[in-house]
């Protein structure tokens, strides 16, 4: 028997139940807190909008998120009459029920993990309790109150979908994922290669097809009032007038860049380096170039482990070299690893990742001044954390082209099932 492997038992529902009571209970300490309240502010005041004005017109205001978050911030304001009235987080119930969304998330992206891992009961609890109690994790939703784990959760649907042999559900999951933060655009990248390799151009288009029908649905009550272009408009300010430039308190190798020439000060990424050539234009060439290898493996080998592998890769591979990278922006290569951790060596990565990226988020967002003297976001520290997120990519990427298309006999169950059911949707 595969180490690991067997039936649930009472002992391994009792600690993942405790684990994520424990889980719960954290957050629920954490949820009116008011450290890091900026973003907080402004989310509260689109949502205001949203609670003031019609839905249609909510990208009147700079949203600069997907019609998903729009909806989810309308929900919030239908729960909540205060929102009509508060204009930022200075309310605890307010800041509390901001973060509802991505702390339930969590708790969703737990389970996911545990379903994925089912049949080894060990590894299930570990991968469910690993994200759900990470540092990183609930740092980012329950403290912070981000909305990474919203996307992300999406995508492990779809990804569970996909290899579940429901193809046409997990469309309808990626385009949700899309749609809720365009840092999920990365993953499309081995979807689509998965899509692809299993159902030929003909499948893939009509998949395509599933997914941008969902999307143009996402959009429609915003189309009558120009919401898709103010959206474009409100994210490409953000880009070019308040994030432009190389590495925003993220870890990666522009941040070493920054290290080198300024000392960890912001370096405009417009700058040119070569005639019209900026380095912008650089980030874009090489995450085009590292997101075509992704596509190449997932596409040789398009197995259930390819693609966790594919997704933590694009993942890595945009936070690494893109430019104007937060440093939450890495978060879905911690969940589409986890399914993988019985493998060591990518236990060994996910574990200094997800240190790697917990002490990033610490710097670049200390809960308290002593946090922030003690870690530093630039000097030894940054160079450190960029590196070893650097070595995580490279490593993450040298496995997933190590792939190949596995026999007839020893494929994993989930791939069996999926080809046994080729035009399930």
């Amino acid at each position: 028997m595969t180490p690991g492997a067997g039936a649930w038992t009472g002992r391994h529902l009792a600690v993942l139940l405790v684990g994520l009571v424990a889980a719960i209970a954290a957050r629920a300490v954490l949820l009116p807190t008011a450290e890091l309240t900026g973003d907080l502010d402004q989310f509260v005041l689109w949502t205001h909008g949203i609670a003031t004005a019609p839905l249609a017109q909510a990208y009147n205001q700079n949203v600069s998120f997907p019609p998903v978050m729009v909806y989810t911030w309308s929900l919030l304001a239908t729960v909540e009459p205060g929102f009509r009235t508060a204009t930022d987080a200075s309310d605890p119930a307010i800041r509390a029920l901001m973060k509802v969304p991505a702390s339930l998330a969590d708790l969703g992206l737990a389970l996911g993990l545990a379903w994925a891992l089912r049949s080894r009961p060990w590894w299930a609890v570990g991968a469910a309790l690993g994200i759900a109690l990470h540092p990183a994790v609930v740092y980012v939703s329950a403290w912070w109150g981000q909305y990474e784990s919203l996307y992300v959760l999406a995508a492990l649907v779809a990804y569970l979908l996909a290899v579940g042999g429901r193809p046409g559900w997990a469309a309808v999951a990626v385009a949700m994922a899309v749609m809720t933060k365009p840092q999920a655009l990365p993953l499309l990248v081995p979807f689509g290669a998965w899509y692809l390799a299993r159902f030929g151009w003909r499948g893939a288009v009509r998949y395509g097809a599933i997914g941008a029908a969902v999307v143009a649905l996402l959009w429609a009550p915003f189309v009558p009032f120009g919401g898709p272009a103010a959206y474009l408009r409100n994210l490409a300010e953000y880009q070019d007038e308040i994030f432009n430039v190389l590495s925003l308190r993220a870890w990666n190798p522009w941040w070493l860049v920054q290290e080198a020439y300024a000392g960890g000060s912001f370096v405009s990424d417009s700058a040119a380096i070569a005639g019209p050539i900026t380095l912008r234009q650089v980030g874009f060439a090489l995450a085009a170039l590292l997101e075509g290898f992704v596509f190449l493996a997932v596409y040789r080998a398009p197995s259930a482990r390819s693609l966790a592998l594919g997704l933590a890769a694009a993942a890595l591979v945009a936070f690494c070299a893109l430019t104007t990278m937060h440093e939450r922006y890495a978060y879905a290569a911690l969940v589409f690893l986890a399914p993988l951790l019985p493998d060591r060596r990518v236990l060994a990565a996910w574990f200094v990742f997800g240190v790697s990226f917990a002490l990033n988020l610490l710097a670049a967002a200390p809960p308290t001044p002593e946090i922030g003297r003690l870690l530093p976001i630039a000097g030894p520290s940054g160079i450190l954390g960029s590196v070893a997120m650097s070595a995580v990519t490279v490593a993450t990427l040298w496995l997933l082209l190590r792939e190949r298309r596995a026999p007839e006999d020893g494929r994993d169950r989930a791939t069996r099932s999926l080809e046994a059911r080729p035009a399930a949707g």
